[in-house]
């Protein structure tokens, strides 16, 4: 069924996973401000969480939706699908109805929007694989530290040099390989450091250090994310991004200078992921911004005679 459905396929969704098996590594977060993004860019966005026990993708969604409609704010929202957990105790049945669930809303969305932006758990799970393997572009957060490097590789304790994958590494290489032989494309594989450490830092100088070898073994591109600021942490539970207009009314206080150094990061990010934004899309959102432009001006008299 995953044959006859590939997103690598013309005319279907680009795929953007975000996994890694740690937690804490920020992956709803990142989700959210790609898919956010993405819509303010006049993207057709529909998200994905396959982590079907934490799902803080989805309240981080849900959040969102409540505030818009507590408000009364214009916040874009993406179509949105939640796998639920199996709930009998046979795991092999669990996995076929989560197997279910997941290729059900992946064939809702694919050939009807132009981006599908899944969040996957932070543990290996035949959902989290399949997810990897369907990867247009695949975006790994990792902490800013050696203890999150292991998810990736390990390192010589004396000179940091690289001397071995990790597990989850290697799973990203065979999904890879797979996917390539699935439909002949490749999967574009990003690492994203976040909560940055202090610019100049010995661990920040080795841990780039480490990356940019593993890198060149397998083939990722490593790139800065989000610093830690307390702003993020904030805009959970409004569902809020550093990317929507943040004045008092959205945000209930005065925007701060780290609001601002926030929303630089974040566009900073989107950059270097290179996403292939449709242009008609482009148009529809530079059409949506006019019309809100007008919309509150008064009607000049060559406006109502010229319609």
């Amino acid at each position: 069924m995953l044959v006859q459905a590939s997103p690598g396929q013309s005319g279907a969704a680009h795929v953007v996973v975000l996994g890694n098996e740690k937690g804490g590594s920020g992956k709803s977060t990142t989700a959210l401000h790609i898919a956010i993004a993405l819509l303010k860019a006049g993207q057709r966005v529909a998200t994905i969480d396959l982590d079907c026990r934490q799902q803080s993708f989805t309240r981080y969604i849900g959040n969102r939706r409540a505030w818009a409609r507590r408000t009364g704010l214009d916040l874009e929202l993406p179509a949105h699908r939640c796998v639920n957990s199996g709930d009998t105790m046979q795991v092999a049945d669990n996995e076929i109805s989560e197997f279910q669930q997941f290729m059900e809303a992946v064939s809702a969305v694919e050939r009807t929007f132009d981006f599908i932006v899944i969040d996957t758990p932070g543990s290996d799970s035949y959902l989290m694989r399949l997810a990897h393997s369907m990867a247009d572009t695949l975006v790994t957060p990792i902490n800013d530290s050696f203890l999150d490097f292991d998810v990736l590789g390990t390192v010589d304790p004396a000179t940091f040099a690289v001397t071995g994958e990790s597990h989850y590494a290697a799973m990203v290489r065979e999904a890879r390989r797979k996917r390539r032989q699935l439909d002949g494309a490749s999967t574009d594989w990003i690492v994203v450091r976040n909560r940055l450490s202090m610019p100049g830092s010995r661990n920040r100088q080795l841990l780039v250090g480490s990356l940019k070898e593993l890198s060149f073994r397998m083939g990722f591109r490593a790139i800065d994310g989000f610093a830690e600021r307390v702003v993020y942490r904030e805009f959970f539970p409004r569902g809020l991004t550093a990317l929507d207009d943040l004045d008092e009314a959205t945000l209930g206080t005065r925007p701060s200078m780290g609001h601002v150094t926030a929303r630089e990061e974040v566009a900073s990010l989107l950059r270097q992921l290179k996403l292939p934004l449709d242009e008609r899309g482009r148009r529809r959102a530079a059409n949506r911004a006019e019309w809100f432009a007008q919309v509150d001006k008064p009607l000049e008299t060559h406006d109502i005679l010229g319609a």
